[in-house]
């Protein structure tokens, strides 16, 4: 696969990016050689090597639940610059 100005000109369009003549040949060779390394892997003989799905063999490694104390709600509002009681008072962010 080739990159020229226009796959340039298109993918930049795309993402919404604009790019000077400098960075868009840079832009170029860095897509050239990332072309370049995919095909290389093409190269590979992968007959029988079947694909990773976990880069381990453990299966659901899990911590133990251990049951710890919290604190009161009366503790939790403590330092809280605007409540009712119950509840953290915020601003309205939602209008009708």
């Amino acid at each position: 696969m080739e990159v020229n100005d226009q796959l340039v000109d298109k993918l930049a369009h795309l993402s919404r990016l604009a790019f000077s003549p400098d960075e868009k040949e840079e832009i170029k060779n860095d897509l050239q050689r990332m072309i370049h390394f995919v095909e290389k892997l093409n190269e590979l003989n992968l007959e029988g090597v079947k694909p990773l799905l976990h880069m381990s063999g453990e299966v659901n490694v899990l911590r133990e639940d251990v049951v710890i104390g919290s604190i009161s709600q009366e503790e939790g509002l403590k330092n809280a610059p605007l409540q009712d009681g119950s509840f953290f008072k915020v601003p309205k962010v939602i209008s009708r």
